[in-house]
């Protein structure tokens, strides 16, 4: 592992492709390494993962109406196509729009897994598009692996190296060229090509980030998936020897010199060296709860610190003690006064870690539909101790969000409940349970328990044990086997479950 200097170079100062990060991204991306087995283990773990929160999410409106766009995109070439969560496995539908409607499941709940560092990220969201590709071209399951190794290493190497979220971009914009990367893999193509298509990733992906701020809209769930579908065009586009603008991020009127830090930042990507073998996604963690990130530790916290109060009414305030980034983006730091309405939509509620904090100190479980719910929300004992919680920075707190050392990295807070009598009861947890670092950290076991909750009443217990035989013998699955690798409903049971005539397609 080495650190990749990346700085704006004018145009006159002409920099080498072979020194540019995006051909660094693609060298890693052409590197043929085997995976390691854990590496291979924890894969698998994640394929599980998507596939559990996208069916528990698979008749939500937003994944229902992306649903339905794919099914108006079925497959009619020569070639396989691609399977849609929650439809047969023989019925199959265009990449792009398969890797789209699957993508828009796997965010919707905001329950996959996740990485964070100078930004922050769910690398998971790259799995839609890399299997919808290698199902349309009959991959093996061993080429999936391999592919989905990458995006993990370039997505979490460019997370950890560039903010983007201080310059309110959203992150998307380092997504969409791990997912060009990973299917660069996938297809065994050539160093130049992936070069090309990660560039052009890179170009198309830069939005803002009011798709997570104020009134949080559907847009949150699109985002990841829109990324994936521009990802799938721009490897497509380069495979047929097509260019991009080039250096994407060094250059004189680059992402960098125009949308991040401007032409004298400097910023230092780590990479690994030819050979290394691929282990990022060992880095990145899961969700045990349908929030926020920032707010894993604090939920197991508010389980524990329940036990200590008999009558919540006695609560005079509550002030949670974290990073810059949870007190900023999902606490009162963000001055968003939706983050305090009963009336916000849902994807609101999972970034307000004070409406999250309540129902967890008042219910003792976080479920990912009964504690979204209007009428939980509206509870007026919970919006009233809901209005008592704010949060403030704790520099001690950020330094540990931003920690190189990943024994050392830490999410969570310090929590400080002041009674009506004067009597204080504090607490804190620097790590989510469900962390490798955590008290019960997650295993094979774990996910697929997870899947079983997720689902249960969903899919048939004969889909379910279908699914986990081939997912944990992933790679022996053989070309053109991919498909079996989705999760499928009774059609009955499936909203939007044939094309519609709503929209334009």
């Amino acid at each position: 592992m080495k650190k990749h200097q990346v700085r704006v170079y004018p145009s006159k100062e002409l920099l080498p492709k072979e020194e540019q990060l995006a051909w660094k991204l693609a060298q890693i991306a052409s590197d043929n390494t085997p995976i390691d087995g854990d590496v291979e283990e924890m894969i698998i773990n994640r394929i599980i993962d998507n596939a559990a929160v996208a069916t528990a999410a698979i008749n939500r409106r937003p994944v229902a109406s992306a649903r339905s766009q794919a099914l108006a995109h079925p497959s009619t070439g020569s070639r396989s196509g691609a399977t849609v969560f929650g439809m047969p496995n023989g019925q199959t539908f265009e990449p792009a729009w398969a890797a789209w409607a699957n993508g828009t499941a796997v965010r919707e709940l905001d329950m996959h897994d996740t990485f964070l560092a100078a930004d922050y990220s769910h690398p998971a969201d790259s799995i839609p598009p890399v299997l919808a590709v290698a199902q349309h071209l009959g991959c093996t399951g061993e080429d999936l692996l391999r592919a989905l190794a990458t995006s993990y290493e370039v997505h979490i190497s460019l997370v950890t190296g560039i903010c983007l979220h201080e310059h309110k971009i959203d992150h998307i914009a380092h997504l969409c060229p791990a997912q060009a990367a990973g299917i660069g893999t996938l297809l065994k193509l050539d160093t130049d090509t992936i070069y090309q298509a990660i560039q052009q990733a890179l170009h198309v992906s830069c939005t803002t980030r009011q798709s997570r701020k104020g009134q949080i809209s559907s847009w949150k769930a699109y985002a990841p998936a829109h990324a994936g579908k521009l990802a799938i065009e721009a490897v497509d586009r380069a495979m047929r020897g097509e260019g991009s603008p080039s250096p994407i991020y060094e250059g004189e009127d680059s992402v960098i010199a125009w949308m991040l830090s401007g032409p004298t930042a400097v910023y230092e990507v780590p990479l690994i060296d030819p050979g290394e073998p691929k282990r990022a996604i060992l880095q990145s963690y899961t969700k045990e709860h349908s929030a926020e990130y920032q707010s894993q530790a604090l939920i197991d916290l508010a389980f524990r610190m329940r036990e200590k109060i008999s009558n919540f009414d006695d609560v005079q305030k509550i002030v949670i003690h974290t990073s810059h980034h949870t007190h900023y983006v999902i606490g009162t730091g963000a001055g968003d006064p939706q983050k305090m309405d009963p009336n916000a939509s849902r994807e609101t509620l999972d970034h307000s870690i004070m409406y999250i904090f309540a129902v967890a100190l008042q219910d003792g479980r976080w479920h990912h539909v009964d504690s979204y719910a209007s009428e939980r929300a509206s509870r007026p004992d919970t919006v009233k101790l809901w209005h008592k919680i704010e949060t403030v920075e704790e520099p001690s707190w950020t330094e540990r969000y931003h920690e190189h050392d990943p024994k050392k990295k830490a999410f969570g807070g310090r929590v400080v409940i002041t009674m009506n009598d004067g009597s204080v009861i504090e607490d804190e947890l620097a790590i989510a349970n469900a962390n490798p670092l955590g008290a019960k950290p997650f295993a094979r076991e774990d996910y697929k328990r997870k899947f079983s909750t997720l689902t249960e009443g969903i899919i048939a217990d004969a889909e379910t044990d279908r699914f986990f035989t081939v997912v944990e013998n992933a790679d022996k699955v053989g070309a053109g086997e991919l498909c079996e690798l989705n999760v499928q409903l009774d059609l009955e049971s499936l909203t939007n479950n044939s094309r519609d005539t709503k929209g334009i397609f």
